[in-house]
């Protein structure tokens, strides 16, 4: 086999090309991961933005007055959008508006009429010159990452099939607002392992979606959603995906393992959870890939240090908008198909 590809973060080798990120919504996941990668990996953050004062007490950085004072500020070269999914969208068209590069938080949206406003919305950001990008960081995920881009040179042949089960705890959900969603785990938990098997999947293109969710024994009764999902895909080429979360596991070794299967080898993984590893099987033994980092926090220096690099060299970044819309596309099938019973659902057909 050629060198193992590097899938460590990349980001330009200009320093200066590094900086003017400028994070709106300081919430949880922006205190707990986005910030912390940005200085890992030295990408230069100019201030910060959140409705509650409270959020951007103590970060030791900037904190801008209003959105607007933010999206108005020179220095500001790259917006990440960390709010919530309602209303996200109409940030991304502020920051656009304004002229700024963009990477919003996933889902972009999760709302049908929104993806529909997604051409015009691009076409916008084209003319200003801007860039929009997902904050899909699975994508990032180490063992993830290695795995797209051996599956992209042709290690393991044309994919057959992908696989993942979910063997771990679920994150708390009664109670928060996340159990305010209707299908919350096809419609958003399930959203960064949707993404990367549709990745993965390419060049082939799902045309099927079938889903499933329920709720299992031991679910308490507080708990709005099923804890339980399936989503299978079908793709044009006779490949198939299945995701499957059995519900709030217990075990001793938790992880999220999964298996890309191919016309020439096999990759066999997990993430998460301290369980990140690689393995490649091409028939003839297996080879135990070496990993660099963690989903947590490292893939959000992936996902920010792909934007930047895109700028600095004048092209679409990997998780652009444009790509992005095609996992929502998915996803909002999904989401129907469970709505109706498990009720295969074309792609593009979701309503």
């Amino acid at each position: 086999m050629s060198p193992t590809p590097d899938a460590r973060p990349r980001l330009p080798e200009d320093p200066a090309l590094r900086g003017g990120v400028a994070v709106l919504g300081c919430g949880a996941i922006a205190r707990s991961a986005h910030l912390p990668a940005y200085a890992r990996h030295g990408i230069g953050v100019v201030g910060v933005w959140s409705r509650s004062p409270s959020s951007t007490a103590g970060l030791g950085l900037p904190v801008y007055g209003s959105a607007e004072e933010l999206l108005a500020d020179p220095a500001v070269r790259v917006v990440d959008i960390a709010t919530p999914a309602e209303g996200r969208l109409a940030w991304v068209e502020a920051a656009v508006e304004a002229g700024k590069h963009v990477l919003a938080q996933k889902p972009l949206t999760s709302r049908a009429d929104e993806l529909r406003r997604l051409p015009a919305l691009l076409e916008r950001a084209a003319q200003q010159g801007v860039r929009v990008a997902v904050n899909h960081n699975g994508r990032w995920a180490p063992p993830w990452r290695l795995t797209t881009l051996l599956a992209r040179s042709g290690a393991v042949g044309e994919v057959v099939g992908v696989t993942h089960l979910h063997d771990k705890p679920l994150p708390p959900l009664v109670g928060t607002p996340f159990d305010d969603l209707p299908h919350m785990l096809l419609a958003d938990y399930l959203v960064h392992w949707v993404d990367i098997t549709r990745c993965w999947l390419e060049p082939a293109q799902v045309t099927t979606v079938t889903a499933s969710d329920s709720r299992v024994p031991g679910q308490p009764s507080g708990a709005r959603n099923p804890w339980s999902a399936t989503v299978s895909l079908q793709c044009d080429t006779g490949a198939t995906a299945l995701v499957r979360v059995a519900g709030d596991v217990r075990t001793s070794q938790p992880g999220c393992p999964f298996w890309l299967h191919g016309t020439e080898g096999s990759l066999r993984g997990s993430v998460l959870t301290g369980s990140d590893r690689l393995e490649l099987d091409r028939g003839e033994g297996t080879e135990r890939l070496p990993l660099s980092g963690e989903w947590f926090v490292d893939a959000f220096a992936g996902t920010m240090g792909e934007l930047l690099s895109a700028v600095a060299e004048d092209r679409e970044p990997e998780h652009s908008a444009a790509h992005a819309a095609g996992s929502a596309r998915l996803v909002l099938a999904a989401v129907e198909s469970a709505g109706q019973g498990g009720r295969p659902v074309p792609v593009g057909a979701a309503a």
